[in-house]
């Protein structure tokens, strides 16, 4: 079984890069795959491998400067979710692209998976999802609001264009593992609202931690690795990735006539165009030549 292990940390890195070739090397000689990001503002990622390997990495990060308290979430696969390790140097940990925010400084309320339900049936609290649009498609909590964003660099545009929407109102919001909200309720303190809170832990830990009998949630979690979902339990949902979009798809989207694997998929079959499918093509080709390879 493999270890995998969800991450995110905001401290202050004066250097990144310097830490960047430690870090890269602790992995690899310990099998770890997967992708960490760097940037002055923190850490993030999803690392798997081994018991083992995952706990020296995870110990290597908390010595890092300002990182004693980082937390992760984990769950387990009995196929690889990664094919390789990357270490990758970023401006931002998540982009948002609002240089004034920071969540060093102050945050939302967090509210445990436990509070959540509570928190949003209460009538004056609005619940939005921060995710990216193809992410809410496969699953989101009862009533959450969609903003319908492509990217989270897309969120502050869409709050200044609805905030009216949500005068008097609790804003409630929630992401996968929690970091997307940590910006977001940053950002909307800083816009003047006065009263904003998030799930803890994100949906991952809610799907984890409450009963299915007691779920609001509806759906499945799109997950950054090759489990595509996750439900209840973080067992792994009925998704795939096609590898034209990079958009979640479902087993009986494979029997439809716009898929074609590694090039498109009902959802993005007319996104783009003949030249981007025949490289699309090309680059399957080469995938399955290099599976054939490897397996013989």
């Amino acid at each position: 079984m493999y270890t995998i292990a969800a991450l995110y940390h905001f401290t202050r890195f004066d250097d990144p890069d310097a830490l960047r070739p430690d870090l890269l090397a602790l992995c690899n000689t310990h099998g770890v795959q997967g992708t960490l990001l760097l940037a002055k503002e923190g850490v993030n990622g999803t690392i798997a491998g081994s018991r083992q390997g995952i706990d020296a990495v995870l110990a290597h990060l908390r010595a890092l400067p300002g990182c004693s308290d980082l937390e992760w979430k984990e769950a387990t696969s009995d196929h690889a979710p990664f094919g390789k390790m990357k270490v990758r140097l970023k401006r931002e940990i998540v982009t948002m692209g609002q240089p004034d925010v920071d969540p060093r400084a102050r945050v939302g309320h967090y509210v445990d998976p436990q509070d959540w339900n509570a928190l949003i049936s209460a009538p004056d609290v609005a619940v939005i999802d921060t995710r990216n649009d193809y992410e809410v498609a496969i699953g989101t909590f009862d009533g959450a609001i969609d903003p319908k964003t492509e990217s989270f660099g897309g969120f502050p545009a869409w709050w200044e264009a609805n905030k009216e929407r949500f005068h008097n109102k609790k804003i409630a919001m929630f992401c996968t593992g929690g970091i997307r909200c940590e910006k977001s309720t940053n950002y909307l303190l800083g816009q003047g609202v006065d009263e904003v809170y998030h799930l803890k832990g994100g949906i991952l830990k809610y799907l984890e931690e409450v009963p299915e009998e007691e779920t609001r949630w509806n759906g499945s979690c799109f997950v950054f690795d090759n489990r595509v979902s996750v439900e209840h339990g973080l067992r792994e949902g009925p998704h795939a990735l096609c590898h034209g979009c990079r958009r979640p798809i479902l087993p009986e989207d494979v029997k439809r006539p716009e898929y074609e694997p590694g090039v498109s998929c009902h959802q993005c079959v007319h996104e783009t165009s003949d030249a981007d499918k025949a490289r699309f093509r090309e680059r399957q080709k080469q995938i399955m030549l290099a599976r054939a390879r490897s397996a013989s």
